[in-house]
């Protein structure tokens, strides 16, 4: 909850920035905003050379008596792109894995690419549950028969999110490989899955994960609040 239309001036930036190193760096970059700015910052664009998406939506995908939501169908219409569903925080609040896939199902049908975050929390991680919780996230809120080629995964360690406290190189390798490999075993896809890693990524340890060829991509919360600090993350994981 970030942002207001001044702050185009912080997509701008990344959007000239990824205009002119296109070629340097390949990276696709998803600005995910408040519902409030995506069609102003969509229109404001001129020439896109990142994508905008929304933060969250509510699983009807019709007009209805849900004062306050917006659906899918808004977003879309709007010019969302992509949309983060299953976020720890909207988790917190009450948001089962049974919402969650409705939600998936709803923005699935108004063909928006998903990033769907899964995550374990601190207590879960002590206990040793993590493999246990990623799976029952996972299997809790997609089916086989949706469209999963537009589904990317966000692992979020809960226990990470704005904390400067990161998973250690060998534990995030096997998390990652354990949500490739689980998902294609139980969707029975051709391919695996793209994962990206969030949880308190900056400039500074972004480096440390370049060496984790499992890793398709970041999501990152705070450093995306400023237009330098999300552009030194780019440059420093290239270096």
């Amino acid at each position: 909850m970030f942002g207001d239309f001044g702050s185009f001036k912080i997509v701008d930036k990344i959007n000239k920035f990824s205009s002119k190193k296109k070629h340097q760096f390949n990276s696709k970059i998803v600005l995910c905003i408040p519902n409030t700015l995506i069609y102003f910052f969509n229109n404001k664009l001129k020439s896109k050379h990142i994508s905008l998406g929304a933060q969250n939506c509510h699983h009807h995908q019709n007009s209805g008596p849900f004062t306050g939501s917006v659906n899918s169908s808004m977003l879309k219409e709007a010019g969302a792109n992509f949309i983060i569903l299953g976020h720890s925080e909207n988790r917190r609040e009450g948001e089962t894995n049974i919402l969650i896939g409705k939600k998936i199902k709803s923005a699935l049908n108004k063909k928006l690419n998903i990033i769907f975050c899964i995550g374990e929390t601190s207590k879960e991680k002590k206990q040793g549950k993590t493999f246990s919780i990623l799976r029952k996230q996972i299997r809790g809120s997609l089916e086989k028969k949706l469209n999963l080629n537009k589904i990317i995964i966000a692992y979020e360690p809960v226990w990470s999110i704005g904390t400067n406290k990161i998973p250690k190189i060998k534990d995030l390798k096997n998390s990652i490989r354990f949500i490739k490999n689980d998902f294609k075993k139980s969707f029975n896809t051709k391919t695996y899955p793209k994962v990206l890693y969030g949880g308190s990524v900056n400039s500074k340890n972004i480096s440390q994960f370049s060496s984790i060829n499992e890793i398709d991509g970041f999501l990152v919360g705070g450093a995306s609040q400023s237009y330098k600090k999300f552009i030194d993350i780019i440059k420093n994981y290239y270096k």
